[in-house]
């Protein structure tokens, strides 16, 4: 449907929506879920309805999904968007499917698009009618459901993980879409060569509804122009221009992206580092936030082996921020990938927290009188700072065999340098100080 068209009153229908599948058999993708005598296609078939969760990337078909399922089984059909709907709307949907099912035993199939998005006690006011069969419940949501949705949610719906589609699928739809000739664009003269079709589909992220966008697109232009549309590679270029790949900056895969990242940075992995940094900021995640993040690594699993690493991150951060996008982008690749070839250790994050941890055990056990400041007479009189032996005034600047913990605690190693980097210099010095303690 043109823009012309569209300007006229004309219903208009997205392509997308005009050629949602009508069976299993048009459905795209997701062969581990409705394949041959999968679970959910047999229950499909069989017309067996059950609450479920539908976690999956945009554009996989999760709304089809529980269209497909209301069709088979001669439900009703309601659907609520979790964004717009509060308790009130889902107690009118309620009311509704009760009269149905006492008037003509039809049952009720609620389709909760962005379910995540429903705090605990929305998704509370669900349950009773799950439970008593008043409610089918199918939750779409982009979010990992664990994290999202409530125990007694879960407990009560079968979670179905819907997978992004691949190039292959996505092509599927891009030729289903130009020769169905009732539903799709195959009355519209459009010229597409393989090559650009591929290329599309790369651009799509495996996203039926974005590519089927994209497609529409060039059917406007094609119904503009009123002559035959030849798809050019400057012409798909200038469509797609500003298409992100996916990239949910509060969601799952913006953390997922994240610890991929810095894993790789952590295996010494410079390349793979490079990729997944590049992914982030290709997606539109906050360069700045990758930067912290990489101070971050620097302390966490470099340390001591590398104090350079610490730096370079500070040095990034302060460049990104003089410079700003894109220039700035590349001090923090430098940051990355020397943080990847550095020498590893985590033996500072490590004994930090088993510090931490026995500072909370130990509880608020007192300083030894001979470590307490003493800047008043009284305190001097209490014995403050008395028999303190000044470092500097000993052999080697070292008061071996002193003692800093509390009298209370036994002595502690927390710090155990690795084999690595300048830890080995560490490791060394440490083992000195304590063959002089061992003397005393």
């Amino acid at each position: 449907m043109s823009l012309t068209k569209r300007n006229q009153n004309v219903e208009f229908v997205p392509l997308a929506e005009r050629l949602r599948p009508r069976s299993i058999d048009e459905f795209v993708g997701q062969p581990h879920l409705l394949g041959t005598n999968k679970p959910l296609r047999r229950a499909i078939e069989q017309g067996v309805l059950h609450s479920m969760i539908l976690w999956g990337p945009p554009g996989t078909g999760k709304t089809t999904l529980a269209r497909l399922m209301a069709e088979k089984t001669k439900a009703r059909f309601e659907k609520l968007s979790a964004i717009f709907s509060g308790v009130k709307d889902i107690r009118v949907v309620v009311d509704e499917a009760k009269k149905a099912r006492e008037a003509t035993g039809v049952a009720t199939i609620l389709f909760v698009d962005e379910v995540h998005r429903f705090n605990k006690a929305q998704q509370d006011a669900f349950l009773p009618y799950v439970e008593d069969g008043t409610l089918i419940l199918i939750g779409a949501t982009t979010e990992n459901p664990s994290f999202e949705l409530n125990n007694a949610l879960l407990s009560r719906a079968r979670v179905y993980v819907l997978k992004r589609l691949s190039e292959e699928e996505i092509l599927q739809v891009i030729n289903r879409a130009l020769e169905n000739k009732e539903r799709g664009l195959g009355n519209i003269s459009i010229e597409f060569p393989d090559d650009l079709k591929k290329l599309l589909a790369e651009n799509a992220d495996g996203d039926a509804r974005q590519v089927l966008n994209l497609l529409e697109i060039i059917s406007d232009l094609a119904e503009e122009a009123n002559e035959k549309m030849i798809v050019t590679s400057k012409l798909l270029s200038e469509i797609i221009q500003g298409s992100v790949r996916r990239f949910d900056k509060g969601g799952e895969a913006f953390y997922d992206q994240i610890s991929v990242l810095h894993k790789s940075v952590r295996g010494s992995a410079p390349d793979a580092a490079l990729y997944w940094l590049s992914r982030m900021l290709d997606g539109g995640c906050d360069p700045m936030y990758i930067a912290r993040r990489a101070v971050r690594m620097a302390s966490e699993d470099i340390g001591n082996a590398d104090p350079r690493a610490l730096q370079i991150t500070l040095d990034a951060c302060a460049t990104y921020e003089r410079l700003g996008s894109p220039e700035g982008e590349l001090a923090i690749a430098q940051a990355i990938v020397y943080l990847a070839c550095a020498a590893k250790s985590n033996a500072v994050y490590t004994a930090f927290h088993d510090a931490m941890r026995d500072a909370k055990e130990f509880g608020s056990l007192d300083v030894p009188l001979q470590l307490r400041n003493a800047p008043t007479k009284l305190m001097k009189e209490l014995g403050y700072g008395k028999k303190y032996r000044y470092a500097h005034d000993e052999p080697d600047a070292y008061a071996a065999g002193e003692k800093y913990f509390p009298d209370e605690m036994k002595e502690r190693t927390y710090y155990r340098p690795v084999n690595r980097g300048l830890e080995i210099k560490i490791a060394e010095k440490l083992k000195y100080l304590k063959e002089l303690d061992n003397k005393k």
